[in-house]
């Protein structure tokens, strides 16, 4: 940064792991006035969310951590959501984050203003805070999708979804039904189908399941990760790389595609004896289509006796259970539901007017779109982070966090240029970024035709980064002010002309 630089007032909205990464670097930087807008009483975003039991990360602990915050002492290879939530937990408190954040901020609208080159973000309870940069770090998994079933409030159980778990409900001896098979559910069906008496798990679609090969850290390599220079490093790299070069499964439907599958398929077989039951379970779609899910106990827990695997499509909830389609009634006296999140609406649900009163969600026409799924044309000094296809099917979304945070720290230096007074991507780069996109997910398995979160209605993957963690690491690495209108000071409009 030049000695003479302008401090900008930055407002960071969600306090998971992207939020926390870029507050902590623009302190780091010498940004002084970041404030962290959370519409929940704490921190930690899906982690702080997402207590049921099972709960877990699919990516391998050591890698789905901060590089610039490790941590030595995992107790396994896939970490808990407790041991998740206490490591950014730890994070927080030693940045210093919490005074930093207005808690229970629930951010309704964002306007921008033209002529003092500024947003004013306004709550749900009616407050306003003014910055002239906004990072939105909310993510994809935060407001539950609940299923559209005829008689759903009918019900007169407990009922709740996953990701809003109800502590107060005791579930053991009960009949209890799980409404879907994503990634939530094939981490807390095992957990229940120790203590329910009877378990009915509904699923429209099977997912693709792999080996999960989980395990503890022991004391030794615990102590080797710690003390011995680079063996932590070494090992994140290594699972690294183990996990960027599955891309090449993905990138098209080829030989490496069909291996992939055969090594799927093995694993319903060698867990799940019943040909019926295997039957049901084995999809019907490519590999990589929908998420590829990671579990070593969902198949057995679906051959439990007190366990039931329905496929018949549930036509409507009643007052003490569901109703199938064919006419069964399943008495129930308790229902989860795991029908996964909104991420086909990245702005959860707010209003957001950029220059010539542009509103965001009208410009995306139902397919979200960002140049290197952060920045939007025509809403100046807005940066998304995991935006639209910038989220991955094969790796871990942090090594993406951290590329953005990078490329927003460049573009947040130079808006504090005394002289700069807005950025925003042109329209030829942000076309020019999207049609690269669909013709590079055309031939990939996450677009090979079946239903999924990552595309719209109109068959548009809007969700995923179509190459490797290290092509995007490489796309983002320089913050290209060519790209972009660069605004001065000396040409903001007045009030006036604003307003005409």
């Amino acid at each position: 940064m030049p000695a003479a630089s302008r401090d900008l007032r930055v407002a960071v909205i969600g306090s998971g792991f992207g939020g926390i990464a870029t507050t902590i670097k623009l302190i780091e930087d010498g940004v002084t006035d970041v404030t962290i807008l959370e519409r929940e009483q704490d921190t930690g975003g899906t982690w702080r969310d997402n207590t049921y039991p099972g709960a877990a990360c699919d990516i391998p602990s050591h890698l789905y951590s901060l590089s610039f915050e490790p941590k030595s002492d995992w107790s396994r290879h896939y970490a808990p959501q407790p041991e998740i939530r206490a490591y950014l937990d730890d994070v927080v408190e030693r940045h210093g984050l919490r005074r930093r954040t207005r808690f229970g901020f629930d951010v309704q609208q964002m306007r921008w203003d033209d002529a003092t080159a500024s947003w004013t973000l306004t709550s749900a309870a009616g407050e306003t805070l003014v910055a002239d940069v906004v990072i939105n770090a909310i993510g994809g998994l935060k407001d539950p999708a609940l299923p559209q079933l005829p008689g759903l409030d009918e019900f007169t159980g407990p009922m709740f979804h996953s990701a809003r778990w109800d502590h107060e409900v005791d579930l053991f001896g009960k009949r209890v039904g799980v409404i879907g098979t994503g990634a939530s559910s094939i981490q807390l069906v095992p957990a229940l189908a120790e203590s329910s008496s009877q378990l009915t798990v509904f699923q429209r679609t099977p997912p693709w399941i792999v080996p999960r090969g989980d395990r503890a850290y022991r004391w030794f390599e615990k102590a080797l990760l710690r003390a011995v220079p680079g063996a932590r490093h070494a090992h994140r790299f290594a699972i690294w790389a183990e996990h960027e070069l599955t891309h090449l499964v993905f990138a098209n439907d080829g030989p490496l595609l069909q291996v992939a599958e055969r090594y799927a398929r093995r694993h319903l077989h060698k867990q799940v004896k019943d040909t019926e039951l295997r039957r049901a379970l084995t999809p019907d779609y490519r590999l990589g289509c929908k998420r590829i899910l990671r579990s070593d106990d969902f198949y057995p827990a679906l051959t439990k006796p007190n366990v039931s695997l329905e496929t018949t499509a549930i036509a409507r909830v009643t007052p003490t259970g569901v109703t199938l389609s064919d006419g069964t009634d399943v008495t129930l006296d308790a229902i989860v539901l795991s029908t996964g999140f909104k991420v086909s609406d990245p702005l959860n649900g707010a209003v957001i007017t950029g220059r010539e009163r542009r509103d965001l969600d009208t410009q995306w026409d139902g397919r979200p779109s960002a140049h290197l799924g952060m920045t939007v044309p025509g809403f100046p000094n807005h940066f998304m982070l995991l935006g639209p296809n910038s989220a991955l099917g094969h790796n871990s979304v942090l090594l993406q966090i951290e590329s953005q945070v990078a490329y927003v720290r460049q573009a947040v230096a130079l808006l504090r240029q005394p002289e700069v007074a807005s950025v925003d991507v042109t329209q030829t780069a942000h076309d020019e970024f999207v049609r690269w996109v669909d013709e590079r997910n055309g031939d990939n398995a996450w677009s090979s035709g079946c239903a999924s979160w990552y595309l719209n209605d109109r068959g548009e993957n809007f969700s995923v980064w179509p190459g490797t963690t290290a092509a995007y690491r490489l796309a983002t690495r320089r913050f290209d002010p060519a790209l972009h209108h660069v605004r001065r000071r000396s040409e903001l409009p007045t009030p006036a002309e604003v307003t005409t």
